[in-house]
């Protein structure tokens, strides 16, 4: 990289009798680049252009070669002009460079060359591989050789994370250091943590170093299950999932605290618990275990096994409803299961409404009392009278026709009685 800035003789250009001044220019280069450093006059009378270092040791007199160092070639030399390159440019050619015009009297011109020191590739201390869950580690990101001092970023998968930055100076580099302090967990566990540097000299592109880190902890362990409510005479697969660094492996299986029962429809490969076919024998709790050097873990199921669906023919009746093997936990959604999982939906739609029938007889049976109670307050207020005439004298008859003949004259003087009836 190259920049250049304009510089002006020590005093303003004069034309006429007060004659020409040079013209020079800054420059900027990357250590290890090429500087070209050029001298210019817009009119000269043949007199000598002559470029010096800040040595003040005479590199070119005109086209004449005056130092020998084989990094410094002539460009071009002119009346008007000369031009001089520097190669594999080094800190130590930074400083102030002069050209000379060679008139009475002499006329300078002063030209900076900046140099910049190129940050090596950072390198990242601190970490050892594998870590544990749990431990405080402190990583470090150095660089050294910049010059002016580079600038280092912390990246955790590509997020920018914060850093302790630290500058120190050496001769005319510095040295960078940058600190990151964590605690390491499972979550970290394949985490590339990357270093950058940036600086002015790395226009195309910046230097980084990763690392990944590895970290080992203890496992846990999920039962993943193929089926939601097992029934008899179902395929079940039981997946024991562990996660641990390192993985453990193998698993082991057990079933109510003791070894698998050696059964044919039952068997155990890699992690995988598999019942080809289910049988209320199977019921039980079945657990999975895994070891790593840091720890153990395991996780249960507990296996409870339904009656399968029964379809009744239509001429038979629904079976009365199975209740599920006490040996599982039976909560309100299996009480459910066993109470309706075994009847035909469609054959209680037959069965008539008993609360409706009931409804009926209740409304019947209301509507004739009140029938009952109007009908007695109606003859209550109703009172019925007749008359009845006994045949005085009839007692003192001789005879059955003697008597029906007293009867018939009393009949005028016959009182009349009254009978009431409710």
């Amino acid at each position: 990289m190259v920049i250049t800035s304009t510089v002006a003789a020590t005093k303003n250009k004069v034309r006429g009798a007060q004659g020409q001044f040079p013209l020079v220019q800054n420059m900027t280069v990357t250590e290890g680049g090429i500087a070209n450093l050029t001298c210019r006059v817009e009119h000269n009378d043949n007199t000598s252009l002559q470029w010096s270092n800040p040595a003040q040791q005479t590199l070119f007199f005109g086209d004449k070669k005056a130092l020998r160092d084989n990094r410094i070639e002539l460009v071009r030399a002119t009346a008007q002009e000369l031009t001089i390159s520097i190669s594999e440019v080094t800190l130590g050619d930074e400083g102030l460079y002069t050209c000379s015009l060679f008139t009475m009297p002499v006329k300078t011109a002063k030209a900076f060359l900046t140099v910049l020191g190129v940050p090596k590739k950072p390198e990242i201390n601190g970490l050892t591989k594998p870590v544990k869950e749990g431990d405080l580690i402190t990583l470090t990101c150095v660089t050294s050789g910049s010059k002016p001092a580079a600038d280092v970023r912390w990246f955790r998968n590509e997020k920018e994370i914060k850093g302790a930055k630290e500058v120190n100076a050496s001769g005319k580099t510095f040295t960078v250091k940058s600190s990151l302090r964590l605690q390491v967990d499972r979550q970290d566990d394949g985490v590339a943590y990357t270093c950058r540097v940036d600086h002015v000299a790395l226009t195309a592109t910046h230097e980084d170093t990763t690392q990944v880190l590895e970290v080992h902890y203890a496992p846990i362990v999920n039962i993943i299950h193929s089926a939601t409510l097992p029934q008899e005479g179902q395929y079940l697969k039981l997946e024991c999932v562990p996660q641990g660094n390192p993985s453990p492996d193998p698993v082991l299986w057990t079933k109510d605290g003791g070894e698998l029962p050696d059964l044919d429809h039952m068997f155990v490969e890699g992690r995988e618990l598999t019942f080809t076919s289910l049988n209320k024998t199977d019921n039980g709790t079945y657990r999975c275990e895994a070891t790593n050097h840091l720890g153990t873990s395991h996780a249960e199921y507990k296996l409870v096994i339904y009656d399968a669906p029964t379809t009744p023919s239509p001429s038979t009746t629904s079976p009365a409803p199975t209740l599920p093997d006490t040996t599982g936990p039976l909560d309100s959604n299996n009480l459910n299961s066993a109470v309706t999982g075994n009847r035909d939906p469609n054959a209680q739609k037959n069965v008539p409404d008993h609360a409706l029938i009931g409804g009926v007889v209740a409304v019947v049976v209301f509507a004739t009392l009140c029938l009952i109670i109007v009908l007695g307050r109606y003859l209550a207020r109703h009172k019925g009278t007749y008359l009845t005439n006994e045949a005085k004298g009839a007692d003192d008859a001789p005879d059955a026709d003697t008597a029906i003949i007293n009867a018939d004259g009393n009949h005028a003087h016959a009182e009349e009685k009254k009978e009431y009836f409710i």
